[in-house]
């Protein structure tokens, strides 16, 4: 990895970023293939969406509806912009990603211990500490957020322009509006999380297409061994491979 990637602050970013998705996410998890098609138990959701072309190509959402995508799509791609130094979210899947993270016991809270008490204070390593689950926090964090944006300009989210959008995230990440249904900050962690899971998965999860994210950072995806390559002390030349035996 030359010097110029390691001072490169996005890459940096992204790369610290790694270490932080916690435990109790699912792809970031051995368990995420083998329920990735199992469907939870919910309530009927509202009518799934026809997307925008935003650069999520073909991909029909099952989970958000028309309104909900487009947030997600605009939300994205300012978490994770496209630039100089490769593409951003929308070009690596990462709304597709989220939105089959929300048709799994992940998003039901199906996989954790969910009857409290819940302590928002408490340490990472405690595990889930709210009574929403990760579908229900996007359902009630989207819509409050759009109905607090429009109370400020008239308009949606996804309709705000580039610089808005940024200044909404921040607002948002230092938990300024206060909304009824679900604190922003827990909405702002939780689509971040997912955002970074979603350009650094295995693109088995919907994301991370044509494993961008992955050579972005310098990861060589899923080989089978680097025994020849440990004691070398020389830069991995091989490009990297998905569990699927894709090549980047």
């Amino acid at each position: 990895m030359s010097d110029q990637d390691r001072d490169n602050p996005r890459r940096e970013f992204l790369r610290k970023s790694l270490t932080l998705i916690p435990v109790v996410t699912l792809a970031g998890t051995g368990l995420g293939s083998s329920v990735l098609q199992a469907a939870p138990e919910s309530a009927p959701a509202p009518a799934a969406a026809k997307p925008a072309a935003t650069g999520a190509g073909d991909y029909q959402p099952s989970f958000f509806t028309a309104e909900e995508w487009a947030f997600i799509n605009a939300a994205v791609a300012q978490l994770i912009p496209s630039d100089a130094q490769g593409p951003g979210a929308l070009e690596a899947g990462v709304p597709e990603y989220i939105d089959r993270q929300m048709n799994t016991p992940y998003a039901a809270g199906a996989l954790w211990y969910m009857q409290g008490p819940f302590n928002a204070d408490a340490a990472p390593e405690m595990g889930w500490q709210s009574k929403l689950v990760p579908k229900d926090i996007y359902r009630l964090g989207i819509a409050a957020t759009d109905q607090w944006v429009k109370g400020l300009s008239g308009k949606t989210f996804a309709e705000q322009d580039s610089a808005t959008r940024d200044d909404l995230l921040k607002q948002l990440e230092a938990g300024k509006p206060r909304f009824d249904a679900v604190p922003a900050k827990i909405f702002f962690n939780l689509l971040l999380q997912n955002t970074k899971e979603g350009f650094f998965c295995d693109p088995i999860h919907g994301g991370n297409k044509g494993m961008v994210g992955w050579t972005m950072i310098g990861f060589p995806g899923a080989r089978a061994d680097f025994m020849d390559w440990v004691e070398r002390n020389e830069q991995y030349p091989f490009p990297a491979v998905s569990i699927r035996g894709e090549r980047a």
